[in-house]
């Protein structure tokens, strides 16, 4: 990362006029750049209170305070979201763009994908940087929307709360560790900042071969934080419940009886998640073979 700032609980300073367009949280767009969804701030006036230094001084009561600029805020949280690294498909991803097509018109969507838009949306109205925050497990066939709803959900997260989230797709993460075992490199940077990122978000989790070194990984990233208490978000096609004993079949046509979640990711893995998140079910129709 070029910009190593912190931005974990960073406090802006209020500012008397929430109107001027410095202050302006709306001032960006997002596009796909590479792999990876980029935002840029769009051009804004200079800040009145502190022209341009991110510092400035309130008083309140008597008191003066020295802090981060309230003009600041919008920069730090567009840091936030492209240290996030979400993926340039779903550069445009939001719960409006869930539920309605560019011409307003409302998707034609189930039931269960409405309930998850509700459900998400009010997660991220209840969810406190201070507490310890129960994660969500959103669960169904493939092409029905949930990593299109966990990205909403990260963007939310971002720039309305100013949460440092991290993305990652499982089979990149095997890639990504694979690719350092092969230049002398540890696992240990890698699967350290997964363990530590305030919000950690897992696209395919259950996915692959289920060789043992896969099944370790996903052991180690989910049972340390478990007991880091991190908040966990995961899309998955495997539903919750119990073992199935079934061998695995294939998603993408539907052959062969389907597994639950527990028998990919093991009893232990599955046993922590279920004290820590709300599985939410994302059925209906498969939109990539809608239009």
């Amino acid at each position: 990362m070029s910009d190593s700032t912190d931005l974990t609980n960073v406090t802006h300073l209020p500012v008397p006029d929430a109107d001027h367009p410095a202050w302006s949280d709306s001032a960006y767009t997002i596009e796909a750049r590479g792999e990876v969804a980029w935002a840029e701030i769009d051009l804004r006036p200079d800040c009145p209170l502190c022209q341009g230094a991110g510092r400035t001084r309130v008083e309140a009561d008597g008191v003066i305070t020295m802090g981060r600029c309230r003009c600041q805020r919008l920069p730090d949280r567009i840091q936030l979201f492209n240290r996030a690294r979400l993926p340039a498909r779903f550069a445009d991803a939001t719960f409006v763009s869930f539920a309605q097509e560019p011409s307003g018109q409302l998707k034609d969507l189930a039931p269960s994908g409405i309930m998850a838009l509700g459900e998400c949306s009010q997660w991220v109205e209840g969810f406190g940087p201070e507490i310890e925050n129960r994660g969500i497990v959103l669960h169904g066939p493939v092409g029905r929307g949930k990593t299109h709803l966990m990205v909403a959900l990260l963007r939310e997260l971002i720039f309305g709360h100013g949460v440092e989230v991290r993305f990652i797709e499982f089979s990149r993460l095997l890639s990504m560790l694979k690719e350092g075992y092969s230049s002398g490199r540890s696992d240990a940077g890698i699967l350290g900042e997964l363990a530590q990122v305030p919000v950690l978000a897992i696209d395919e989790l259950g996915k692959g071969r289920l060789t043992e070194w896969e099944l370790a990984v996903i052991d180690e990233v989910i049972c340390r934080r478990y007991n880091a208490m991190g908040c966990t978000i995961s899309t998955t096609n495997y539903a919750p419940g119990d073992p199935t004993g079934f061998e695995s079949a294939n998603l993408s046509t539907a052959k062969g009886p389907s597994q639950n979640l527990v028998d990919r990711v093991g009893e232990r893995v599955y046993s922590r998640l279920c004290q820590v998140v709300d599985f939410i079910e994302v059925a209906g129709k498969d939109h990539r073979k809608q239009g």
